[in-house]
């Protein structure tokens, strides 16, 4: 049976789950759990993964879920969705608007992993109910704290090879700001690496009316910051793309109080491991040399935290994923260019050992992106992930990314 057959095949059922899949979607919006704390995500995952006839493994990496459909001969292919959600406080104005906390923290699906286990669920019902389509294995994989970037480790960890053995290619996607009903694909790095860190550097506090007597670390973080924008633009080629932010300093209690230290955070992106490295041996000799510059009492202190790997998308298996695309959406597949966020889906497949590719879908109404984008006002008038006003449109968020998942599996298990 030809791929495009196979589709029109698998996907004849998704009228009769619509509704019942943007039920769970919404229910899943209302009730975010931040990462390692999907308990009820998982609970309802596993619960229709157990009804259309999966092997389930629960508790996987603490609150991961992986099922395993096996119909026949053929390739073994990994679906992935993620699964937790982010301290934000939601203010969509939405009738299922979020109004969770975890403690004092507002929680929020800030970032669409609900719209991603509501398509991975729906695509997973879909093979469960149409197996003379498609011949092999599908694996589901619903993962814990991607927004922590330890939730992939931390089902490997946890014997994740053992659970999916022969697993040939594995895919997955992630809803963008831009328009619903779109797919892109990017060949190649297309999520950057993303690496934390926390320094500190050390003074002698004093009065503030005698800085004679003084180290002052405010001072000296302030030289730090500005010598770091020098990292990107002189020792990072002009043909590489990098960013190195400084998104917080924290020093003293007082106005006249010089403090003995001071704390900065940076986080940096990069999309191959000689720049990263090039960047992170860079900031450490910067800080270095201005510490010894400033005569600090003490050697600077380097924290790295929050590291997301390279997503490098294999270029065969993103143009098999492409061509179905194409063939199945027309012109409403499209390439993408490279993305400066980042994920930790990619240290599965390398774990795995099998390629990989991870492409996107739109979230925005269209109407809504095509009149902002003819005012010249995306960028001020369509809210991107992470924000407190992101929340992908229903329809046809939903059908996409359900499709997008059943093609892009078929381009390896149609029969």
């Amino acid at each position: 049976m030809p791929a495009s057959s196979a589709a029109s095949a698998v996907l004849a059922g998704l009228d009769g789950i619509r509704a019942e899949q943007e039920e769970l979607y919404r229910s899943v919006h209302q009730h975010p759990e931040l990462s390692h704390q999907e308990h009820r995500t998982a609970a309802a995952v596993t619960d229709v993964l157990q009804k259309a006839g999966f092997q389930v493994e629960t508790e996987v990496g603490g609150t991961g879920v992986v099922g395993v459909l096996t119909n026949g001969d053929g390739p073994s292919v990994l679906l992935r969705a993620d699964m937790d959600a982010l301290p934000v406080r939601e203010e969509t104005g939405l009738p299922y608007a979020s109004t969770a906390t975890s403690g004092d923290v507002a929680v929020m699906h800030a970032c669409g992993h609900d719209v991603h286990v509501a398509c991975l669920l729906g695509a997973a019902r879909l093979f469960a109910a149409a197996r003379d389509a498609w011949s092999g294995t599908l694996t589901v994989l619903f993962q814990p704290a991607e927004e922590t970037g330890d939730g992939a480790r931390g089902m490997i960890d946890d014997g994740l090879a053992k659970m999916v053995p022969g697993v040939d290619v594995a895919l997955a996607q992630h809803v963008m700001a831009f328009p619903a009903g779109r797919v892109g694909t990017h060949p190649g790095p297309v999520l950057s690496a993303a690496d934390s860190m926390r320094i500190t550097v050390h003074g002698r506090g004093a009065h503030g009316s005698m800085p004679q007597a003084a180290v002052d670390p405010v001072v000296l973080a302030a030289m730090i910051v500005v010598r770091l924008q020098t990292v990107v633009a002189r020792e990072v080629p002009p043909t590489e793309t990098a960013v190195l932010t400084v998104g917080s300093i924290q020093a003293g209690t007082k106005s006249n109080v010089i403090p003995d230290s001071a704390q900065l955070q940076l986080n940096l992106r990069t999309y191959n491991d000689s720049t990263r490295e090039t960047m992170l041996g860079a900031i450490r000799r910067i800080v270095t040399a201005e510490c010894q510059a400033s005569g600090s009492p003490r050697e600077p202190e380097f924290e790295l935290f929050d590291r997301f790997p390279l997503t490098d998308n294999d270029t065969a298996t993103t143009q098999r994923v492409a061509t179905a695309f194409t063939e199945f959406f027309g012109d409403h597949a499209e390439a993408i260019e490279q993305q400066s966020a980042s994920e930790d889906f990619s240290d599965i497949p390398r774990a795995l050992g099998v390629p990989y590719t991870y492409w996107c879908i739109g979230g925005i109404d269209p109407d809504v992106y095509r009149r902002a984008q003819e005012a010249g006002r995306v960028t001020q008038d369509i809210p991107v992930n992470h924000s407190a006003t992101f929340a992908p449109v229903l329809q046809p968020t939903l059908t996409t990314g359900t499709q997008a998942l059943v093609v892009a599996a078929l381009a390896w298990l149609a029969r």
